[in-house]
């Protein structure tokens, strides 16, 4: 299964260096075929002749050296690899892909693949939990990079703590898990909604929601990993948005909303309803600042469109899913819904319940399908709900 999969492994200037000679040992048992890329520090700690002896091709060290093949040498890895381990990963090559630099073969070569990226950190425990490393990591994840987390332990500074390179065992079965990665959904347009709306009151004052968009960015990046192409509609947040989207639209207003996804459904098969869209906006707009007097201030309200019913009215044979935020009467709400706006099925969620909602990375859901059958799941990460969500959506497909 894996003898036509190719794995580039960047090695990058660490004491654990000597560890990612039995990472390529145990792939290369698997059949994977190994290439390997060394920064200059790496090869400090082990010689390069040491990883060419174990994977079997000549390993990569210098953007200059006399090239070995007539190809333009990182553009021809980063096509080749499946996958690209970076092991070990230290705080300067996280940070140089975090900040766009590529000034050498492994950061140039990275930046170059459409492969998926595992990154296994290794470093001092102060480095590792330093705010600066942490943000990069943040931002990497955010854009779809994959990461094996460090161990706690004694480190070869002599510091205990977490900062130590996962074991050769646990890196070989993440790269095998993103090598041998279900992509059930290839082949399939998807319209992912995310994030709140913002409803002008005058041009400083908005009235919006405490939606982050985490929920619909993680469903998007998903997607895509499993091979979906994915259109993200987007209301404002501070997230960066997933790699390898087909399309990104930023909005604003709920009517801006709207208006995206009725223009993006007929390309497009499935449409997940994430956002968190205004019920109400201002029904007039100042377009100058509304200046404070002494008196209260009223603002009339006017309903924005309900983008989820009037999709459900139209969406023919298109899957539509929807999602209910919810302080009280969870499933009558949600039920409700799904009847109402011609749902495939509903993703609700308890606000009051720790865990679940906005702004956490975290959630606790139940799925209620159009024939009333509910099922509830623990609390899990974001990504693991949008892989239920995802797994469902496929079922529906396959239909």
């Amino acid at each position: 299964m894996l003898k036509d999969k190719t794995v580039v492994i960047g090695v990058s200037g660490g004491i654990a260096v000597y560890k990612c000679l039995d990472v390529i040992s145990r792939l290369r048992k698997l059949g994977v075929n190994v290439n390997v890329i060394m920064t200059k520090s790496a090869t400090e700690f082990v010689a390069p002749l040491s990883f060419q002896s174990l994977s079997q091709n000549y390993v990569v060290c210098d953007m200059f050296e006399d090239p070995k093949t007539w190809d333009v040498e990182h553009i021809s890895l980063a096509k080749k690899a499946d996958v690209f381990l970076i092991a070990p990963a230290t705080a300067n090559v996280i940070g140089k892909i975090a900040n766009g630099i590529a000034d050498d073969m492994l950061t140039t070569t990275v930046m170059a693949t459409k492969g998926k990226v595992l990154i296994a950190p290794a470093m001092n425990t102060n480095m590792y939990e330093n705010p600066i490393v942490q943000r990069n990591i943040s931002i990497l994840k955010e854009l779809g990079y994959n990461f094996v987390e460090p161990e706690s332990g004694r480190l070869a500074c002599g510091d205990t703590g977490k900062g130590k390179l996962a074991t050769p065992e646990t890196i070989v079965n993440e790269v095998v898990n993103l090598l041998t990665q279900n992509q059930d959904l290839k082949g399939n347009n998807i319209i992912v909604t995310a994030g709140p709306t913002m409803e002008s009151i005058d041009p400083m004052r908005f009235i919006s929601n405490r939606s982050t968009g985490k929920m619909g960015y993680s469903i998007a990046a998903q997607a895509i990993k499993r091979g979906a192409e994915v259109t993200l509609i987007s209301g404002p947040t501070n997230l960066t948005p997933p790699q390898n989207l087909k399309k990104l639209i930023r909005i604003e207003s709920a009517e801006d909303m709207y208006n995206a996804v009725l223009n993006n459904m007929d390309e497009n098969q499935v449409i997940i309803k994430s956002a968190a869209v205004a019920d109400y906006k201002p029904k007039n707009y100042s377009d100058k600042k509304i200046k404070k007097t002494d008196d209260d201030l009223s603002i009339e309200l006017d309903r924005n469109k309900d983008i989820a019913y009037e999709i459900g009215k139209i969406k023919k044979d298109k899957i539509l899913v929807g999602f209910a935020a919810e302080t009280n009467d969870l499933t009558e709400n949600a039920k409700g819904k799904v009847q109402k706006k011609n749902l495939d099925f509903i993703v609700a969620n308890d606000l009051t319940k720790e865990g679940a909602g906005f702004g956490v990375d975290t959630n606790i859901v139940k799925i209620i399908d159009k024939e009333g059958h509910i099922t509830e799941y623990p609390k899990m990460t974001k990504d693991e709900v949008a892989n239920v969500i995802l797994d469902k959506v496929n079922e529906l497909i396959k239909k």
